[in-house]
């Protein structure tokens, strides 16, 4: 058995520190908080939209436009029951849930166990998968999360994941419908499509970024298990003899995204998923597993799904979905490599990695140490006093310039003239400004302005006609 992993009091305060920043500087608000919240949702405020943009553009550029072989696809999120059916989901896409039978609230059964051994490591060293869960709770003396009460010899039950929806006026299992809990079925029905307007030669993959929508019985943990989500994904279609060769070139291609993204390699780690635990379909899993607060938690995922998915498909649908060689003419299913990344879990841990706490100037500060490409706003520009109209118009006027500069730049320029320049600097290291631009009394003398750095907070004198080619540089 894994060894019991040892959450600190400082771990979860790191987690709240985050959360609370996130609520305070506008990048992650409680679902619909106004009416008391729900449980499991989050809406990204405008500097967590931007963030999360940012990171899907990198995302996009880093395996699909980089790579001419894979092509963008967008699904629909809503998909028949006949979908579900060939894909497994209807009969195997469940959690163990039990019910307190005092506060009637609903817990997944599995995370229940799981806590309680790590609240009492001297229990004995089971292996969580050979354990069953209803003979734990008859075991021990698990208590409801909500009000106390002991679930001893409560019985659990599988509770399908998937919302169901009804399609027209008529409710009938001919009209039913359900929200994609994944969005590989999505790539996996359009096969043919693109085979048939694209033309690709094997190998080659289909991406996509997009919503997908679990009925988690136990959201927690803020955004790592929540109800409504976004995924980053592809299927790379393969002949069966080259799994390995693609499964390893893509391996590696993960840890360049963990790299380029800011994640903190370190607490990053592989884990060789073992038979047992694997889907049925796989023959090789590695889940990418991250140092979060609340443990030690897949980030990432990869794997080997072989043609389970197109057979099922052709066999329930009737279509043809074999790959027709362009040189032999021979026909057959391709196999399937598939990374997979969730756009929630990408953005806590790179909020975990880039947070940090230092002093400077003698003065505590918090500092988001975020990418530059990524970061919500790339350049905060200041005058130094607001009093003076002089100093004001010509920081407009910088600002003015800096704004009509291309993309990613434009997008990306603030301004800020609210408090003395102290507070401007702590606030825009609080979320993750790369650089300040200060326009003072020296700008109308000679031209030149101050740029701080973000992480080191030296400064350097630039010239306001060079402020453009300096923040290209800075962003390649």
């Amino acid at each position: 058995m894994p060894a019991q992993i040892s959450i600190t009091a400082n771990d979860m305060a790191n987690l709240e520190a985050i959360v609370s920043l996130c609520k305070r500087r506008g990048f992650i608000f409680p679902g619909s908080e106004i009416y008391g919240g729900l449980a499991g949702t989050w809406d990204l405020g405008p500097l967590g939209a931007e963030l999360a943009h940012n990171i899907k553009e990198l995302w996009w550029n880093h395996f699909v436009r980089a790579h001419k072989e894979n092509y963008g696809l967008a699904s629909s999120i809503l998909m028949p029951r006949a979908v579900w059916g060939a894909s497994g989901h209807l009969e195997g896409f469940t959690d163990p849930l039990v019910e307190c039978k005092k506060c009637k609230k609903r817990f997944r059964a599995d995370q229940l166990m799981n806590d309680f051994r790590t609240a009492n490591p001297e229990l004995p060293h089971e292996d969580p998968r050979t354990v069953d869960i209803n003979t734990f709770f008859g075991s021990y003396d698990v208590q409801c999360p909500e009000c106390g009460a002991l679930l001893r010899n409560q019985k659990t039950r599988q509770f399908n994941l998937m919302f169901g929806t009804d399609v027209g006026a008529v409710k009938s299992e001919e009209n039913a419908a359900y929200l994609r809990p994944e969005i590989a079925q999505g790539m996996f029905v359009n096969f043919k499509n693109v085979l048939d307007s694209m033309h690709p030669s094997l190998p080659f993959g289909i991406a996509q970024i997009g919503k997908a929508f679990r009925n988690e019985i136990s959201p927690r943990d803020f955004l790592f298990r929540v109800r409504e989500f976004d995924l980053m994904e592809f299927e790379y279609f393969v002949r069966e003899s080259e799994w390995e060769t693609h499964f390893e070139k893509w391996r590696k291609e993960m840890w360049a995204w963990i790299e380029k993204i800011g994640i903190a390699q370190e607490k990053v780690h592989e884990l060789e998923v073992p038979k047992e635990d694997r889907a049925h379909y796989s023959k090789r899993t590695i889940d990418f597993e991250f140092d979060f607060p609340f443990g030690k938690k897949e980030l990432y995922g990869l794997a080997y799904r072989g043609d389970y998915d197109l057979s099922r498909h052709m066999e329930c649908s009737g279509a043809d979905l074999r790959y027709t060689d362009p040189h032999s003419g021979e026909k057959f299913l391709p196999h399937v490599i598939e990374p997979t990344f969730g756009l929630g879990r990408t953005l806590l841990a790179v909020l975990l990695s880039a947070y940090s706490e230092d002093e400077l100037g003698g003065e505590k500060r918090v500092l988001l140490k975020l990418k530059p490409q990524i970061a919500p706003v790339k350049v905060a520009v200041f005058p130094l006093v607001s009093n003076k109209e002089n100093i004001v118009a010509k920081a407009r006027e910088i600002f003015s310039s800096l704004r009509a500069t291309p993309y990613p730049l434009r997008a990306a320029v603030v301004w800020d003239d609210i408090g003395n320049i102290g507070k401007r600097y702590r606030r825009q290291d609080e979320i993750g400004t790369p650089w300040c631009v200060t326009i003072d009394y020296q700008t109308l003398e000679d031209g030149t302005v101050t740029v701080r750095d973000r992480d080191s907070g030296t400064q350097e004198r630039i010239h306001e006609k060079e402020l453009e080619k300096y923040f290209e540089e800075k962003l390649r």
